[in-house]
């Protein structure tokens, strides 16, 4: 289910942005690339329903090279990211244009092309309508670990099938995934000894905090780097 909350704050696309490069094609996907091509652990981050060329995805992405790892952000989207300002495509139409199960199928080409260059492990970190995503990925045994950040409409049951370390970073203001419901999602996992999981509920955040903020704002700056560093924590645990 759709909420507000998948829309506030939108980022000012920038084309241009970000320390690594574009492609027109990484397993069939236009991508932002960022990190060592000779690094044998990759992470894949999926986006928001504002796509790829988001400034902040992008730094996180350059960070998140910067620990080692080869970063792929595809366009899962194809160009066409949710936009405020047009009203013929509203976010529900918006939202069936782009289905998560499709973004699922979608990343499997994307993994396969990175153990086509070498990479022996692949993480994935999903915001909101990536989170969706991420578990997908990691229900079906794609990838060696996940991060998902103020995810999109994630179930407990979505929760009980996940196969590989999960990392589950949620808002104390969400609609979408409200704190009661990750708390759930930790239950879910501590009983499950087979998956090894971190939760953690930022307080005094809201959905979209991690990516979505204003560089002006201090405190918002310094949970989502905060939330950038567990991130990276994750995967440096579970995928070197």
């Amino acid at each position: 289910m759709a909420s507000a909350q998948c829309c506030d704050n939108p980022p000012a696309l920038n084309p241009g942005g970000g320390e690594g490069k574009v492609v027109e094609s990484f397993g069939g996907l236009k991508a932002y690339l960022a990190g060592s091509d000779e690094s044998k652990a990759a992470v894949i981050l999926i986006s928001d329903v504002f796509g790829f060329e988001s400034p902040n995805r992008r730094k996180i992405a350059d960070k998140v090279a910067l620990s080692g790892y080869f970063v792929v952000v595809p366009d899962f989207l194809h160009g066409d990211p949710y936009t405020p300002e047009n009203a013929e495509r509203p976010l529900p139409v918006s939202r069936k244009s782009h289905a998560p199960k499709k973004g699922f199928e979608e990343a499997k080409p994307v993994i396969a092309a990175l153990k086509e260059k070498g990479v022996s492990a692949v993480g994935a970190a999903g915001y909101c309508w990536g989170g969706v995503v991420v578990v997908e990925l990691a229900k079906a045994h794609e990838i060696q670990a996940a991060v998902i950040l103020h995810p999109g409409p994630v179930t407990v049951e979505d929760i009980k099938e996940v196969k590989c370390p999960i990392s589950i970073l949620g808002a104390e203001i969400d609609h979408i995934s409200p704190a009661e419901l990750i708390k759930q999602f930790e239950q879910v996992l501590s009983a499950n000894s087979g998956v090894a999981h971190f939760v953690k509920i930022f307080p005094g955040v809201s959905h979209g905090w991690s990516v979505r903020y204003s560089h002006d704002d201090a405190a918002a700056v310094k949970s989502a780097e905060e939330a950038m560093g567990d991130t990276i924590d994750w995967f440096n645990k579970n995928l070197k």
